[in-house]
């Protein structure tokens, strides 16, 4: 560069030592004296005492990761009785535990997808609603509800209609909303309807999401049929499954609000609906 040489230093050359150095210690006070016989000053009377607790062996708090290898098998296998063949999956893979204990609810799943191609006809299968049903009683007998529920649609298509509903109640009971929705039917639709137990089925299976037990059960509350007769809540549960695209509660949600049953009258809602 141009014009005269900078000479001025900007960083402390290597001869200079370290420009880190540390600052020198404050001299002490000179009202501070160096005799040893000097005694501390006082503890005030308010000051707290040591509390001895603060050093007692305190016992190490238990590991807050839960064990899930320690679940019980039966009762895994119930909580996973009605999982897809997807969520089984993942399941398995949480420990070894685990992977063992629901290896015939993996078992039930490809009984289960054998079962649908024998009974639909699919895969290249010929239908055979006999294999079908073998199929969906093997993976009932591995604890699958949905398998259950398969096995009491075919005994019910055959005219089987008690073993149907035997198989209904077993998936029920286990907290299949498929099963608990079919069982409740099976009651409304039995010689001896038993109306008050197909509610209470109703009732659980809608509550899960359900769809046509919601329709289901609206309509047991908008006639008063095994319960009391409630039209804002027949209204309600006609509008949780219409809005999850069950055409008929549509259709009845228009004629709630054309007429004014359970909602306040809506020309335009029910035009809404009607489309």
């Amino acid at each position: 560069l141009d014009g005269p040489t900078m000479k001025q230093r900007t960083w402390p050359s290597r001869s200079d030592g370290n420009p880190f150095s540390a600052l020198p210690l404050a001299k002490p006070h000179p009202s501070i004296s160096k005799d040893p016989s000097r005694k501390h000053p006082s503890r005030p009377k308010n000051f707290p005492k040591p509390s001895p607790t603060l050093f007692v062996d305190r016992p190490i708090p238990p590991d807050p990761t839960p064990d899930f290898a320690s679940l019980p098998f039966d009762l895994l296998t119930k909580i996973a009785a009605g999982f897809s063949h997807r969520n089984l999956t993942a399941a398995s893979l949480v420990c070894k535990s685990w992977n063992d204990a629901l290896r015939p609810l993996r078992e039930a799943m490809l009984l289960l997808r054998w079962g649908k191609r024998f009974k639909h006809g699919r895969a290249g299968v010929r239908p055979n609603l006999q294999k079908a049903l073998d199929s969906f009683l093997k993976g009932a007998a591995r604890g699958s509800t949905l398998a259950m529920v398969d096995a009491g649609l075919v005994y019910w298509e055959m005219g089987r209609k008690e073993e149907g509903v035997a198989f209904y109640r077993r998936a029920a009971e286990l907290g299949d909303p498929a099963g608990q929705c079919n069982l409740a039917i099976a009651y409304l639709q039995a010689e001896s309807a038993n109306t008050k137990e197909a509610v209470k089925w109703l009732l659980q299976s809608a509550s899960a999401g359900h769809v046509r037990a919601q329709y289901q059960l609206a309509l047991c509350l908008h006639h008063g049929r095994g319960t009391d007769r409630n039209l804002s809540e027949a209204a309600k549960w006609y509008l949780q499954a219409a809005e999850a695209g069950y055409v008929r509660a549509m259709y009845n949600v228009s004629l709630c609000f054309s007429f004014g049953e359970g909602f306040a009258q809506s020309h335009s809602q029910a035009k809404k609906w009607m489309k």
